[in-house]
């Protein structure tokens, strides 16, 4: 299976950024998706900066470069930087609204559908191949069980079915909303936030009044607590025939994540177990590792 690194999803500063993709660069992977998914008001990078990022880096490594589109838009604004990016031309886009599904789809281009695009059986898999969707990130919270329901539905039927590239490792993206939960918690208003998510590269940790880890929030995203993490499912996800698994980047340790996911695809046992939480992969709570509560 191929490896990708997916979008940043955490404020980080210019440099850390551009640091950060040049690290990635040497790296064994096959896609690297850049692009500002979560908050418009993060512009570090504009969109002339990230496209010009992808130009870069082409003469750098071998992997696919796909830049991403916002899963939640609020303004005509955002609309406006969604249709320029579409329209860019150079790059492969990944849809995770479906606007950009809208405006790619109306100009002919094939592009990756991102895990926000709440995709959940094969009709609906199929409407979007026929509208140009070559490749399907799919929910986070889908389970082994759905996503061989949903292939062999395909197969059955004769629809469409794209490559399907897995979240395999990362915070989970769970939810977007209107609200700033991080300008919030700094009793601070969205509009006049002050960038307040650089001071927390991996988001804010949320814990329930017993002091237990509940989620991760990060702007007007919420995310899992725990990191997710597949490794052990390797073997399982390749015999359902699993194209790609995405890695989402993370402020430390990138380099020793990507060499674990390498090393198995190249043939070394994976791990029986491994820390970090996998209960949707099983349909259970994604907080869960299924090992730790005797679910498998």
């Amino acid at each position: 299976m191929n490896l990708s690194m997916g979008p940043i999803l955490f404020y980080w500063s210019r440099q850390t950024t551009m640091d950060f993709y040049a690290s990635m660069a040497t790296q064994p992977l096959d896609a690297i998706y850049l692009g500002e998914t979560v908050c418009s008001k993060r512009r570090a990078l504009s969109l002339d900066d990230w496209l010009g990022l992808a130009r870069d880096l082409r003469s750098e490594t071998a992997a696919e470069l796909v830049i991403s589109g916002m899963a939640l838009i609020e303004a005509a604004s955002e609309l406006s930087t969604l249709r320029r990016l579409c329209d860019n031309g150079e790059i492969r886009v990944e849809a995770n609204d479906m606007a950009a599904v809208q405006y790619l789809s109306r100009s002919g281009v094939e592009f990756t559908g991102g895990p926000s695009l709440n995709l959940y059986n094969a009709y609906a898999l199929d409407e979007l191949v026929r509208l140009g969707m070559t490749r399907w990130v799919p929910p986070v919270e889908c389970s082994e069980a759905l996503l061989r329901d949903l292939i062999c539905q395909a197969r059955q039927q004769g629809l469409g079915l794209p490559e399907i590239e897995i979240y395999a490792w990362g915070y989970l993206p769970l939810a977007y909303s209107a609200r700033c939960f991080t300008a919030r918690a700094e009793n601070r208003p969205k509009d006049d936030c002050g960038f307040i998510c650089q001071d927390y590269p991996e988001g804010m940790p949320l814990l329930s009044q017993e002091g237990q880890s509940l989620f991760t929030l990060n702007g007007i995203q919420t995310l899992s607590a725990g990191i997710s993490n597949l490794l052990a499912e390797y073997p399982r996800m390749q015999a359902l025939g699993i194209h790609m698994l995405r890695l989402s980047p993370a402020a430390t340790g990138m380099e020793k994540v990507i060499s674990s996911f390498d090393q198995v695809r190249r043939g070394a046992e994976p791990p029986l177990a491994v820390d970090g939480c996998n209960g949707y992969w099983y349909g259970q709570p994604g907080m869960l590792r299924v090992e730790e509560a005797g679910l498998c």
